[in-house]
């Protein structure tokens, strides 16, 4: 029996599907031999390698059960991703500050895996995905309140905890196109930028939620655009089934409140919202980013 099946058959959490084809991957730091000539060529090998780690994701899998934890690391892997375990709550809160996606258990033997995660929404953005055999919907409504990005409940598809990973990571790191698209979009005094993950007001920074950010962003994105409720649902929530219900109302009110002007986002009764045309937006810009924050008390209240 080979390792692959050996590793696969420990753990009843995962479901055994057919492998992907392996990719050979270069061994990092050597090179093939060749002839004298070909130093560009291994030149331009390194430089593919150095940017292959830079983008490789680190993955910190938080999971009690040492053999759960090994077939999981042993599958991501497989798929290229850099992975570390953390087996309690306590070394979870030590070291995901150096991961890009964690992947959470929430039965954990020191601490209850939600209130890891709402530690660790409260001090970062790192995408959360909560692996767990905990299956009512209570529960997962719990998960989802507690700041995780994603629930998967075991025992689960290799496949499909895959594909959430890759829709969670699209959302929280933009890849293909959108790496092409503005990383910085200004409207008069209002500037958004996607690489920090800014919003500033004629200069002074307005504190706004991940979700407030990537709502004005995607609606600052297609300034003469309606944007449906229904796609604000699918493209900012990733929900591709709920009515859309009073979420995006409030969003909307939180932005346009910490922006000091309703002018900001339109609302088109019956169909979505829009962005708010810039000759309106300007006349409503308050001077600084305190009276933005008192607006956005006076909008809310």
């Amino acid at each position: 029996m080979n390792q692959q099946a050996t590793t696969t058959s420990l753990d009843p959490h995962i479901r055994r599907t057919p492998p992907p084809p392996r990719v050979p991957r270069p061994r990092s730091g050597s090179h093939p031999a060749g002839p004298a000539g070909q130093s560009g060529q291994i030149g331009r090998t390194s430089r593919t390698e150095a940017v292959r780690a830079e983008d490789t994701l680190r993955v910190l899998v938080v999971e009690s059960d040492a053999r759960a934890a090994e077939t999981l690391v042993h599958g991501l892997r497989r798929h290229g991703y850099d992975t570390s375990i953390a087996g309690t709550g306590s070394k979870a809160l030590e070291t995901y500050g150096d991961a890009d996606l964690v992947l959470l258990d929430l039965e954990l033997p020191d601490l209850d895996g939600l209130e890891i995660c709402r530690a660790i929404r409260a001090a970062s953005d790192i995408p959360v995905i909560a692996v767990t055999a905990r299956a009512s919907e209570l529960d997962r409504v719990l998960g989802l309140q507690a700041g995780a990005d994603d629930y998967v409940i075991k025992p689960y598809g290799f496949r499909e905890l895959m594909a959430r990973i890759e829709a969670v990571m699209r959302r929280a790191r933009p890849q293909g196109r959108d790496r092409t698209a503005a990383q910085v979009i200004s409207a008069g005094p209002l500037t958004i930028d996607a690489g920090t993950r800014e919003v500033r007001l004629g200069g002074h920074r307005i504190e706004v939620t991940r979700k407030e950010f990537d709502l004005l962003r995607l609606l600052a994105s297609q300034p003469e655009k309606v944007i449906s409720r229904k796609e604000l649902m699918t493209q900012v929530w990733d929900d591709n089934w709920s009515r859309p219900g009073r979420t995006i109302d409030t969003h909307v009110s939180s932005l346009r409140g910490k922006l000091g002007s309703a002018d900001w986002i339109i609302t088109i009764r019956g169909v979505g919202f829009r962005f708010g045309h810039l000759g309106n937006a300007d006349r409503n810009v308050p001077e600084n980013a305190a009276e933005a924050q008192r607006g956005a008390a006076l909008t809310i209240a």
